[in-house]
C-alpha cells in the first residue's frame, strides 16, 4: 500500500544517510524501523498508565544541620564538596 507522510527534513536526511551508509533504500529502512519499533512497544494498562508513583523517602529524622544560620556561599561550598568527592571515589582517590 502506498501512502505519503510529512517527514522532518533533519529527520529524513538522518533516514536518508542511515540508509545510504548500509546500502540500504529508505524505503527498507523506514519499513524496518517501524516494525521493530511496534514489536518492542510495551503494552501499558491505560488505567494504570497515568498514575504517578511518588518516591518513598524514608524518614531520618530532622537534618542535623541549622540550614538557617548557613549563607548561600555556605551551601555552594557543601555542595561542591560532595560533588568532588563523588568525582574523587570513581577515579580511586577517594
Amino acid at each position: 500500500m502506498r501512502t505519503s507522510l510529512d517527514i522532518p527534513d533533519p529527520l529524513f536526511k538522518h533516514l536518508k544517510t542511515r540508509a545510504a551508509q548500509e546500502g540500504r533504500t529508505l524505503r527498507d529502512l523506514v519499513i524496518e524501523l517501524v516494525e521493530r519499533g511496534l514489536s518492542a512497544r510495551e503494552v501499558v494498562d491505560p488505567q494504570k498508565r497515568f498514575q504517578a508513583r511518588p518516591p518513598v523517602i524514608p524518614y531520618q529524622g530532622p537534618l542535623p544541620l541549622d540550614l538557617g544560620k548557613w549563607t548561600n556561599a555556605d551551601l555552594y561550598e557543601l555542595i561542591n564538596e560532595e560533588d568532588d568527592e563523588r568525582t574523587i571515589r570513581p577515579l580511586g582517590r577517594g
